[in-house]
C-alpha cells in the first residue's frame, strides 16, 4: 500500500485522491491538499519508488494505477494526477472508470514524450552527500549540475538530511531503468466522466495537437490554462489551481 499523507475529514462529498509526479512526493502537494480538505477528506499519496512508499523495480503506468486502485479502494473517488501521476491517474480511469467520480490532469497528455529526465537522474547521483548537513549546502552542491534553483529546489524536497548518511527518498535505479515507460503512454479505453486537463500557461506538456488523442480516450475532457505557470502548477500558481480545482470538483 502507498504511504499516504490525509487532510480533513470524511463528508458527503467525495474523498480525492492525489497523485503527484516525477521526483515528488505527497509533501509536495500540502498546500493544494489543504486547501480542498475544507469540506472533504484529501488523501496525497507518495507514488512507488518515492518517498515513503514502497520500492520496486518495475515502474509503468499500469503498476502505478493498480497502486492508486489500491487506495481508492471500491470508490468513486476525485483523482487528480500531476505529470507522472496524471498518466497514472489517467490510466486508473481508464482501466477502472468505477473507481473515479471525476478525473483532474495536472499539465500532461496522453501521449508519449520525446524528452528525458535522465540528466535530473544523473544530478541527483553526483551529488557529493559527504559531510552535507543543511538544504543551502546542498542547493550550493547541486548548483554545479542543475542552474535552475526553482528545479534544485523541488529535487532538494526529496534529500533526507536527517538519515545518516543523507540520502535521496527516490529509488533512482528504478526510475533510470523505466524511464522510457515513464515519458512514453500505453493506456486503452475510455472514461466517459468528467476530465478536466488543467496545463500552465507558460508549459508546452499540452499542446494543440494532443487535443485529439485526449478527447479519444475522455470525450468529456475540458482543457484549460492556468496564466503565468509553468509545469508545477501548483508551486507556481497555486493559489489558482486549487481555485480551478475547487470549482471542477464542485461540479
Amino acid at each position: 500500500m502507498l504511504h499516504a499523507l490525509r487532510h480533513g475529514a470524511a463528508t458527503d462529498r467525495p474523498t480525492v485522491l492525489i497523485a503527484h509526479g516525477l521526483f515528488g512526493s505527497a509533501r509536495n502537494w500540502g498546500a493544494i491538499a489543504r486547501a480542498l480538505a475544507t469540506d472533504r477528506a484529501v488523501i496525497a499519496v507518495d507514488m512507488r519508488n518515492h518517498g515513503d512508499s514502497p520500492r520496486d523495480d518495475r515502474h509503468g503506468y499500469a503498476d502505478m494505477a493498480r497502486d492508486l486502485a489500491e487506495v481508492a479502494g471500491d470508490g468513486p473517488l476525485d483523482v487528480i494526477g500531476h505529470s507522472m501521476g496524471g498518466k497514472a491517474a489517467m490510466r486508473l480511469a481508464l482501466d477502472h472508470p468505477e473507481r473515479v467520480r471525476r478525473l483532474a490532469v495536472i499539465d500532461i497528455a496522453p501521449v508519449a514524450y520525446g524528452h528525458t529526465q535522465q540528466g535530473l537522474i544523473d544530478a541527483m547521483r553526483a551529488l557529493d552527500l559527504s559531510d552535507l548537513r543543511t538544504r543551502s549546502e546542498a542547493d550550493r552542491r547541486l548548483a554545479a549540475h542543475v542552474d535552475d534553483p526553482g528545479v534544485r529546489a523541488f529535487l532538494l524536497q526529496s534529500l533526507d538530511l536527517r538519515a545518516d548518511p543523507p540520502r535521496w527518498r527516490i529509488n533512482l535505479d528504478a526510475l533510470e531503468a523505466n524511464m522510457a515507460a515513464i515519458l512514453g503512454w500505453d493506456g486503452q479505453g475510455r472514461f466517459d466522466g468528467p476530465a478536466l486537463f488543467l496545463a500552465g500557461g507558460a508549459s508546452d506538456y499540452v499542446r494543440p495537437d494532443h487535443r485529439a488523442p485526449i478527447r479519444a480516450l475522455f470525450p468529456a475532457a475540458r482543457i484549460a490554462r492556468i496564466p503565468g505557470a509553468g509545469h508545477w502548477l501548483h508551486a507556481d500558481r497555486p493559489e489558482a489551481t486549487a481555485e480551478t480545482l475547487r470549482a471542477f470538483l464542485d461540479g
